[in-house]
């Protein structure tokens, strides 16, 4: 009879004790794959799936989820699924939303020195601006978006805007007379096509192809990519390279997020920004001349704008610059313009 009692008691301590090695064992296992260890980054933009930014994008995903070995996981939202630039860039203040990839000219909204970077002609090609963004100079923008709560890693591309509209071909600066002329919602951009005699009118990006079907604007200012791959030759007949601003799209992330990693994955986030960058810009660059093209192709008459024009709308325009160099900080500036002619030579 004790025999048996002390065997019962030892089956009952076994099943107890196996029964909370068990538990031990499944509260492990459930920590290890606990979706609150996996950060989550939504990353949303203005433009398609088919431009190169989203191609970027991409490969920001691609690089942080393998570096992290997914702990990280990126979420695309193109197309301004989740709002215009200066929407998104807000959800970056708020915390809604953890990366976007704005042009730098609504951004002056929250930074007013990027204006520099509206800067008619400011940039003569490609190189140069890489050289200047790349260097102390552009690092010294991107520092001043802490102060807005958010944390701005590296510069891709969107690159130099060129003009379409409905009525006739822009050869010089007198062709853009009367032209009602769509814009970013950009005081600097408006100043400027205004003394170029156009009459700018801001508006959303998502309200413009309507817009230029229904004949609300003659025409619009932005890079080839974003002209061909949202289709414009649809609703106008003439572009022209003009290539009278350079601007750059500016990587932001939510600095509350940011924060939020470990020193590692603050380290993979911002390579990985950088390295994604230089992979968009290759994309970008390369399709421009297919771009140009393609829009031939579709019907569009291309007009060539030839330095000399240039350099006439230049002289035209420079009052503006001048203006809001005054409003910016010269000493700013002129350091842009020294940084432009160092990496011009």
């Amino acid at each position: 009879m004790k025999r048996s009692l002390m065997l019962l008691l030892m089956t009952v301590m076994l099943v107890v004790v196996t029964a909370c090695g068990s538990d031990e064992e499944s509260s492990g296992e459930n920590n290890d794959s606990d979706s609150g260890d996996t950060k989550t980054i939504r990353a949303g933009i203005g433009l398609n799936e088919n431009h190169p930014e989203y191609e970027g994008l991409l490969k920001f995903k691609e690089i942080v989820e393998e570096e992290t070995n997914g702990s990280i996981e990126v979420e695309t939202y193109p197309s301004g699924q989740l709002g215009d630039d200066r929407t998104m860039t807000e959800g970056l203040q708020l915390g809604s939303l953890e990366v976007t990839i704005p042009s730098t000219s609504p951004m002056v909204n929250f930074v007013p020195e990027m204006a520099v970077f509206d800067f008619p002609f400011l940039f003569p090609d490609n190189e140069t601006a890489d050289a200047v963004l790349d260097g102390p100079v552009g690092q010294k923008f991107l520092d001043m978006f802490d102060e807005q709560d958010i944390k701005a890693l590296a510069y891709w591309e969107n690159g130099f805007r060129d003009i379409t509209n409905s009525q006739h071909e822009i050869e010089t600066a007198e062709d853009f007379e009367g032209l009602k002329i769509r814009t970013m919602e950009n005081d600097l951009h408006l100043d400027a096509f205004r003394e170029l005699g156009a009459n700018p009118t801001p508006m959303a990006f998502g309200e413009l192809f309507t817009a230029m079907q229904q004949g609300t604007v003659d025409g619009q200012e932005n890079p080839v990519a974003t002209i061909y791959l949202e289709k414009f030759y649809e609703a106008q007949e003439y572009v022209s390279t003009t290539n009278h601003i350079y601007t750059p799209f500016v990587f932001l992330i939510s600095k509350e997020f940011y924060d939020g990693l470990s020193e590692e994955e603050q380290q993979i986030v911002s390579d990985a920004a950088i390295e994604a960058g230089e992979y968009q810009r290759e994309v970008i660059r390369e399709d421009a001349e297919e771009n140009f093209e393609a829009l031939g192709e579709e019907g569009m008459t291309v007009t060539e704008v030839t330095p000399e024009a240039r350099e006439k709308m230049q002289e035209i325009v420079q009052p503006i610059i001048d203006k809001y160099a005054e409003e910016i900080g010269e000493d700013l500036v002129q350091e842009v313009y020294d940084a432009v002619e160092e990496a011009s030579k």
